[in-house]
């Protein structure tokens, strides 16, 4: 065989190496990193246009500055672009979809898993990568709705919207459908409240505890006092919170989160205080070349169906949307009344909130369509 021929095929079989190796990291890098939600599609949405960009190789998104920081293992790959950032255009930014909306969901399980555990906090965030902005509401946990698709399990057919993402799970052995605790949850918002989303991001305690004080803890700013001792087994100083600024720790920023007094909703605005503080933190600019290792340090524990490529598109976002197009608030504490219904599958009579489900319909539809529906 001559040396020429020999020459062409080394270079045949590199060329078919590299193209192996590009297609497989292509693979992983656009592969849902847990169950897919797989939502029933919906007739309303027939004719409907979304306006996607074109992505140029060599620029992903459509962002300068590209590919700057990388962090690479045997099962994920993830790139932080750094700005500088366009403003508001006609095509989405980041190489992110038109807009995204995001489930996300504070389990209370305290172990490494998702096997079980209720939805201590529901949020929906929507990411508009046109404009750009992000918009996010919370439900109260404590809402009785309908619960689809496990009545043929111990003829379940309500409970609480946090006992659906119980449901949902693994451990309970209640539900088949796709999506396992978040896939519930995401039907259960459907069927009552015609809110539809595109993934789901679930942390549990440990891992929200252990994620702060990876990045160094969070400075949060409080308008009044809170005491964070309740339950607390060598209560000290350390856990009142006087009004004003404060650097919390792991430990205390789950107390602030998980704190019920004086009411849900009061826990419900604790936790955007978290989410807001925790978002800066991640935003400074020594933390951005950081982001891959903390991603990759913290990717299996988290329980979510987003890829490589949706959480590098957020992160590249998340940079790009200025601070007065955040948008976040929970509905109208006015619009619920406090009760009690009996749980047949539990036996036990249980406190609930009350509320007209035709008005948290009218303006989770303004909310999805982009308008902000508390003004």
């Amino acid at each position: 065989m001559g040396k020429r021929r020999i020459t062409l095929i080394i270079i045949v079989l590199f060329c078919l190496g590299v193209l192996s190796t590009a297609i497989a990291l292509r693979v992983r890098w656009n592969k849902s990193l847990g169950p897919a939600l797989e939502l029933p599609a919906q007739s309303s949405l027939v004719g409907s246009t979304v306006v996607v960009a074109k992505e140029d190789p060599s620029k992903p998104g459509i962002i300068s500055n590209p590919l700057i920081t990388t962090t690479q293992s045997a099962d994920i790959l993830l790139v932080v672009t750094p700005g500088p950032y366009p403003t508001a255009t006609n095509h989405p930014l980041c190489g992110g979809p038109a807009t995204m909306t995001l489930l996300l969901i504070g389990s209370d399980q305290r172990s490494t898993s998702y096997v079980y555990g209720l939805a201590d906090s529901i949020h929906i965030i929507r990411i508009d990568f046109t404009k750009p902005n992000l918009m996010m509401i919370d439900f109260p946990r404590d809402l009785w709705v309908e619960i689809p698709e496990i009545s043929d399990h111990h003829g379940i057919t309500h409970g609480k919207l946090n006992q659906a993402y119980l449901y949902g799970n693994p451990g309970m052995g209640y539900y088949d459908g796709p999506g396992e605790g978040p896939g519930l949850l995401a039907r259960t918002l459907d069927v009552n409240f015609d809110l539809r989303v595109d993934h789901y991001l679930t942390i549990n305690t440990q891992t929200f505890e252990k994620m702060i004080d990876s990045v160094g803890g969070v400075d949060i700013k409080i308008e009044s006092p809170i005491d964070l001792s309740y339950g607390v087994s060598d209560p000290g100083p350390k856990y009142f919170l006087s009004a004003g600024t404060h650097h919390l720790d792991g430990e205390r920023a789950l107390l602030l989160a998980t704190n019920r007094i004086p009411s849900t909703f009061q826990r419900m605005e604790h936790q955007k205080i978290i989410l807001g503080a925790l978002r800066d933190k991640l935003l400074q600019r020594d933390m951005i070349p950081k982001l891959p290792k903390l991603v990759a340090q913290f990717i299996g524990a988290v329980q979510t169906d987003l890829s490589m490529r949706d959480i590098n598109n957020l992160i590249c976002i998340a940079q790009a949307i200025p601070e007065e197009n955040i948008q976040a608030d929970s509905f109208p504490q006015s619009m619920f009344k406090a009760s009690d219904i009996y749980d047949p599958n539990r036996n036990v009579t249980t406190f609930i909130y009350e509320t007209d489900f035709d008005q948290i319909r009218a303006m989770v539809a303004d909310f999805m369509k982009g308008i902000w529906p508390f003004q």
